[in-house]
């Protein structure tokens, strides 16, 4: 059982391409950290053979590397110009059900049409049990095929506006690659909870969820698809150089909410979100923790071999380079150092024997170089505790080293509240700052550490601001409980496998 929430989806679409399967699963390969439960392929193809337009589909469980690891599906099966794709890791419907695994691929009354999603709909359940009421036959348990019923149900003629018909009726987080027989359309919802981006190489047209996507085939950024907007990519766009655009209204009373967990630990830091480079806003967040919780706040002993900073590879290690080079450029004695080194192929099918055996799950992903920690003051930054149970382990394992004193910092405040916008978080009771009446003292006892700091909710705020100038507002709800768009009860990920 992770010790961190899970990655939301990947998802990556591409048009007018002579290799588009193949920069589909390059697309995919870089997004694999989004999800990694399955993963698949759509490609929009004329056969001449048949005399009209097909969709070629690959899917199944499990790594990119692994779903197409046989070569001759490109060359024989995933045939044509424009593809999309998706890597899974479930917030809503089953991840053991492979009618759930995306893209979904359905012919309509106008053509073909494919959907991969990124998110989760807050009024899922409603539209759900209206339609079954209605007799409408669900094939997942995913609330992405409630997309796919309302743009079949649409009476309008056009398939954009058939989409727009369905979008309308929905709330929540999304991003949608959508692709015709003769358009890949790319949506991102109106709060744009979700990063979305587009980028072209050459004639043709990428979407993906990260920009690392772009950079893996040699794609050029172009900018994020922007709250609200439903892009349509097609052969006049190849033309013109001009996608067209139409817009959703916005939710009432809302306005622009990017998940600004997005910064603190899922993104690549190779990529640009939210118009802005992930790296760089991890470094800001860094100096602000630095600002509210300078080294020389908490470090108990004075005098002694100089402290070091370690992070917890990968995604803390760069908000701890920025808090190191701000305590530095405050005058404070400290210098960042590699004390904890990560095995990158533990893979996720892991057995261990028993519970008993938890500290051993946490060493076959982390080990100590003890030589940095020996004898020092060790001050670790991580980019959020969750349930607290890696922490824990990996505190023994510092303390093993004899430094002479651990001091736990995280950039990010602490995790208080479920997402419904598409984050998987463990539980409201798992999570450890909620075991521990959000006491930090208390938390930092169980943790087994000489103290623990968390960044305000202000100042992750902040430091993001401070570092994307873009006139942007974030969701903090798993922070602060104040959630940018209602919630009505949504679909519980194991939930309809038993309706």
């Amino acid at each position: 059982m992770s010790d961190k929430p899970h990655d939301y989806c990947g998802i990556f679409g591409i048009f007018n391409s002579d290799d588009a399967a193949i920069n589909t699963y390059y697309g995919l390969h870089a997004l694999q950290h989004r999800g990694q439960e399955s993963a698949g392929i759509v490609t929009s193809w004329y056969d001449p053979a048949k005399g009209f337009p097909t969709m070629p589909t690959h899917k199944d469980f499990g790594l990119v590397l692994n779903v197409f690891n046989d070569k001759s599906l490109f060359k024989n099966k995933l045939k044509g110009t424009a593809a999309i794709g998706h890597n899974r890791y479930s917030t809503a419907g089953s991840s053991t059900n492979p009618a759930n695994i995306q893209p979904f691929r359905a012919h309509l009354k106008g053509g073909n049409l494919a959907l991969a999603h990124n998110g989760n709909l807050t009024n899922a359940r409603g539209i759900r049990q209206r339609f079954i009421q209605e007799g409408v036959l669900f094939q997942s348990t995913s609330d992405t095929e409630i997309i796919l019923h309302l743009i079949a149900r649409s009476q309008e003629t056009d398939p954009v506006e058939q989409i727009m018909d369905a979008l309308r009726q929905v709330t929540g987080a999304y991003c949608l690659v959508i692709l015709t027989d003769t358009q890949l359309i790319a949506v991102r919802d109106p709060n744009g909870f979700r990063p979305l981006a587009l980028g072209r190489k050459g004639d043709a047209y990428v979407v993906a969820s990260e920009t690392c996507a772009f950079d893996i085939m040699g794609a050029d950024y172009i900018r994020d698809v922007r709250p609200g907007e439903i892009l349509v990519i097609d052969r006049n766009t190849v033309a013109t150089g001009e996608p067209q655009s139409r817009f959703l209204p916005p939710q009432p009373g809302t306005g622009s909410s990017g998940c600004i967990f997005e910064y603190v630990y899922f993104s690549r830091p190779d990529s640009r979100i939210f118009g802005e480079s992930t790296d760089k806003v991890r470094r800001r967040i860094g100096q602000f923790l630095a600002k509210e919780h300078p080294i020389t706040s908490f470090l108990r002993t004075k005098g002694g071999k100089q402290p070091v900073v370690i992070s917890v590879p990968d995604s803390s290690n760069t908000a701890a380079l920025g808090y190191a080079y701000e305590n530095q450029a405050l005058g404070h004695d400290c210098r960042f150092e590699i004390g904890l080194i990560r095995n990158h192929y533990v893979g996720r099918t892991f057995i261990s024997p028993g519970q008993e055996m938890r500290d051993l799950r946490v060493r076959t992903k982390f080990n100590i170089v003890r030589g940095v920690l020996e004898g020092r003051p060790v001050v670790i930054v991580d980019d959020s505790i969750v349930r607290g149970t890696t922490s824990r382990h990996l505190v023994d394992m510092i303390r093993a080293a004899n430094p002479t004193e651990i001091h736990f910092l995280a950039s990010s405040p602490p995790v208080v509240e479920p997402c419904h916008y598409g984050m998987d978080f463990p539980s409201p009771g798992e999570l450890i700052a909620n075991r521990y009446d959000r006491d930090v003292v208390r938390i930092a006892e169980a943790l087994g550490v000489d103290s623990l700091h968390y960044l305000s909710p202000h100042g992750l705020v902040a430091a993001v601001k401070d570092a994307n100038a873009a006139d942007f507002n974030y969701c903090t709800a798993c922070f602060t409980g104040d959630y940018p768009v209602p919630v009505t009860t949504g679909v519980g990920k194991e939930e309809n496998e038993l309706s």
